[in-house]
């Protein structure tokens, strides 16, 4: 072979390679269609594809908009922006890298991914990728005016909440590797636990704030979330904490607020598990709790040996320093944003904190017998202040328990 033959093979060779690498990676893949439908309570975007992909989707705030992640994309001939719907504020596509495309569609409303999956081509319909985005109101600004701490919390969510939900998430399939969080609302069905000034309900507070916390911690797409009740029904005690142990939970939140004869004590608490209470309030409150069983007709003595079980198993070391650790990481990120009470880190025998392997914390989210607080735990902004502060408490907990196992 002669030398320019050579030359010339070697070049030849060269462009196919710097023109192959010009081209997408995966050029074949074409975006047929996009649609997008406006129902009650979600939005259902679709996308039609020539050929099944893997895609991965997540949420974001400041502003609400979800994301879907593809390879690299063929997109339809249409205008990039497209406006569209009372909530869909519009949606934008392209080329990310060469080997990845991007859909972003944007909220006017705070919104999470809630069901996710693929439908393969049949009768002559084309392959198609279906996000469903569910929404959940904002609560409107003449409310947050009605007292200063509100109008505060007004503030604060866009503040707090920045950090949280922003960060790329990851396929909305929660994978099992993934800690999973088991929130209680206390209290429920007969049970309504304390009473406010204005007949508000603990039972009610509560489950909400648990289904708002569930909603801000699933839309992270780091955790897996399991309620105790997602109803007003009742639960004893004992159902509370097998659910939690059954599940193999990583961490178990009990959520509750208090109700005291002083009607100017206010603020939130955080407690943890100790035979001996850590002041006279405190045990008060737990002999208070603990009798919710006694409704249903079914007295905690019975189980005498089983508690005493499980007071020996809770002296294991490490479970204990995990709930107390956790608490205080919560009590970190209430500071400057949720009014803590005086005494604030608390602990006391809470039967619903005793599941040996799970680290448990019980919070009072404040009181119903103060003016103040109760007027607050109305508050929509509010509650998504609390959950924004308990997910960032969270996501500190387990980057800090994973260092601590890094050999």
């Amino acid at each position: 072979m002669s030398k320019n033959l050579v030359f010339l093979t070697k070049l030849a060779l060269y462009l196919c390679l710097v023109m192959g690498s010009s081209l997408p990676a995966s050029a074949s893949n074409e975006i047929l269609g996009i649609r997008v439908g406006d129902y009650k309570d979600f939005t259902r975007v679709v996308l039609d594809l020539n050929q099944m992909v893997k895609f991965r989707s997540f949420s974001l705030i400041n502003p609400y908009r979800i994301v879907i992640d593809l390879p690299s994309m063929r997109w339809p001939k249409i205008n990039k922006t497209v406006k569209k719907g009372r909530r869909v504020l519009g949606y934008r596509f392209g080329q990310l890298t060469p080997q990845s495309s991007r859909l972003v569609i944007d909220f006017s409303v705070p919104t999470v991914i809630g069901r996710s999956f693929v439908l393969k081509a049949v009768s002559g319909k084309p392959h198609r990728i279906v996000i469903e985005a569910k929404h959940f109101q904002r609560q409107s600004d003449s409310d947050t005016k009605t007292n200063g701490d509100l109008a505060q919390v007004g503030k604060g969510i866009t503040r707090n909440t920045r950090n949280i939900l922003s960060s790329p998430g990851v396929n909305t399939t929660i994978s099992s590797t993934r800690p999973l969080i088991v929130i209680d609302p206390g209290h429920g069905g007969r049970d309504p636990g304390a009473r406010g000034i204005s007949g508000l309900q603990e039972k009610q507070v509560v489950l909400k704030q648990a289904l708002i916390l569930k909603k801000f911690l699933i839309g992270t797409g780091r955790y897996r979330v399991s309620l105790t009740r997602e109803k007003d029904i009742f639960l004893r005690l004992r159902e509370r904490v097998k659910k939690a142990q059954n599940q193999k939970a990583d961490l178990f939140l009990s959520i509750h607020a208090d109700s005291i004869k002083l009607d100017k004590i206010r603020g939130a608490s955080i407690y943890t598990l100790s035979e001996k209470a850590s002041d006279k309030e405190a045990l008060i409150l737990a002999e208070r709790e603990n009798k919710a069983d006694i409704i249903a007709g079914m007295d905690l003595d019975e189980t005498e040996d089983a508690v005493a079980r499980v007071l020996i198993d809770l002296r294991q070391r490490l479970t204990k320093n995990d709930s107390v650790r956790f608490a205080e990481m919560l009590v970190e990120e209430f500071n400057g944003k949720i009014r803590l009470l005086s005494n604030h880190r608390r602990f006391a025998g809470f039967a619903v904190l005793k599941a040996p392997e799970v680290p448990s914390v019980l919070v009072e989210m404040g009181y119903l017998s103060n003016r103040k607080d109760e007027m607050l735990l109305k508050s929509d902004n509010y509650h998504r202040l609390f959950a924004s502060a308990m997910v960032q408490a969270i996501d500190n907990y387990f980057k800090r328990r994973k260092e601590l196992l890094r050999p």
